[in-house]
């Protein structure tokens, strides 16, 4: 027998609307049940919660007990999400989890053969919507690279903090990078330098330790001679550098030259001053 999770929930605005109440969903819900000879597993309620978010009490209660059911059962794919990305999110999990959704009123059922069916145009559909949301959001982020000003939605690099959509020094963390490019011009290795910030208690933005990666990561970033990466876009930007442009190019050929196979995402031996 199918065990069925009943989901139903009612934001503030639904409150005020006849038939959305919690009592009237999960009537029709128990009916439905019956009808298709459906076992109630449990029964999970979100009141006054928007379906806009999937931090909801009883939502996630449900998914962290799915164990106990086979399939999830809502009056209308609305009441379970709003989102499309979270609703893709949740019918991913249950997929890999084997269970089901249904939905009493909608076309949707993944239990049969149809319902199947619709869902995979529904997540060919959303598959679409995404990516031309990345596509527009390249190009966005490629015109603000061109002509700027601000940062790239990147989080803030050590050295930096992020102040009104700008990089800004972090007066306590800037010493830091400087003393890296000038270890690395004193010919340091990478491992060498992350070891001795070790030795040291010197920690990364994140409060982690320091590997050579890392400390390749800070040698190779435009940012701290005050430009900015963006593809294969090098440019001049409104921040304050952290080291010189000459600095930060000197140590591109030093270490160019301990290791002279570039990758794609090293910038370029020149950065224009």
């Amino acid at each position: 027998m199918v065990r069925v999770a009943l989901y139903t929930r009612v934001s503030t605005e639904d409150q005020a609307k006849e038939g959305f109440s919690l009592a009237a969903q999960e009537e029709r819900l128990r009916a439905y049940c019956q009808a298709r000879g459906w076992e109630i597993a449990g029964s999970y309620q979100d009141d006054g919660y928007s379906g806009r978010t999937a931090h909801r009490p009883a939502y996630e209660r449900m998914m962290a007990e799915r164990e106990s059911w086979d399939t999830v059962l809502v009056l209308k794919m609305d009441r379970i999400h709003r989102n499309t990305r979270h609703f893709m999110e949740m019918m991913e999990g249950l997929g890999e989890a084997n269970k089901d959704f249904v939905s009493a009123t909608e076309s949707l059922d993944t239990t049969t053969a149809m319902g199947r069916f619709v869902m995979d145009i529904i997540q060919r559909i959303a598959q679409l919507e995404s990516e031309q949301i990345g596509e527009r959001v390249y190009i966005g982020m490629s015109q603000k690279a061109k002509t700027g000003p601000g940062v790239l939605g990147f989080p803030a690099p050590l050295g930096y903090e992020v102040v009104e959509g700008n990089l800004r020094v972090n007066d306590r963390e800037a010493p830091v990078v400087r003393e890296i490019f000038e270890e690395a011009l004193a010919g340091r290795t990478m491992d060498e330098i992350s070891k001795n910030l070790n030795g040291r208690g010197i920690r990364t933005k994140r409060r982690k330790e320091w590997t050579a990666v890392k400390v390749y990561r800070i040698l190779h970033n435009p940012v701290y001679a005050g430009h900015l990466r963006w593809d294969n876009l090098h440019r001049k930007a409104e921040h304050e550098a952290i080291v010189p442009v000459a600095t930060f190019n000197e140590v591109q050929r030093a270490v160019r030259a301990r290791a002279p196979f570039a990758t794609a995402h090293d910038p370029p031996l020149s950065l224009e001053a």
